[in-house]
């Protein structure tokens, strides 16, 4: 989770209305994908972390900073849901997402995947990531 929060916190300020995001894929103790929030937004860490693991993520951990989109405004699939078909085993959330494009909808739909969800891991240390994102809770929501 560090790993993600360092790629997230090199784009913080570059992701315009979309928060930064880190992402780190682990399987079998080696890091098989990793990324960050594009410049603008989009793609979103997820994404190019899946795509640079390939079928490397089946079975896999992900650790992500922010909880995973559970829709996308555009009708794409979101990132909770190519999370679950590339077989991702576990999610590992420092902060959850109070957006009307999360909101425990990427977590929910995880769990419904059968994949197993953590949250709260390391949120202290991301929590200032999301400062300017969730002014009101102080970086991360918490439920």
């Amino acid at each position: 989770m560090r790993r993600a929060i360092a790629l997230a916190a090199a784009r913080v300020g570059l992701t315009a209305d979309n928060p930064a995001v880190g992402c780190v894929i682990v399987r079998d103790g080696e890091v098989v994908g990793e990324a960050a929030t594009a410049p603008g937004g989009r793609p979103h860490a997820e994404e190019q972390a899946l795509d640079q693991a390939g079928g490397r993520a089946r079975g896999a951990t992900a650790y992500v900073t922010l909880e995973p989109c559970g829709a996308r405004s555009s009708g794409a699939a979101s990132c909770s849901e190519r999370l679950a078909a590339a077989g991702v085993a576990r999610v590992v959330i420092a902060c959850e997402d109070p957006s009307t494009f999360a909101a425990g909808q990427g977590a929910d739909r995880l769990a419904a995947a059968g994949v197993a969800v953590e949250a709260g891991f390391l949120a202290q240390e991301a929590a200032f990531l999301y400062d300017s994102y969730h002014p009101a809770t102080q970086g991360c929501a918490r439920g």
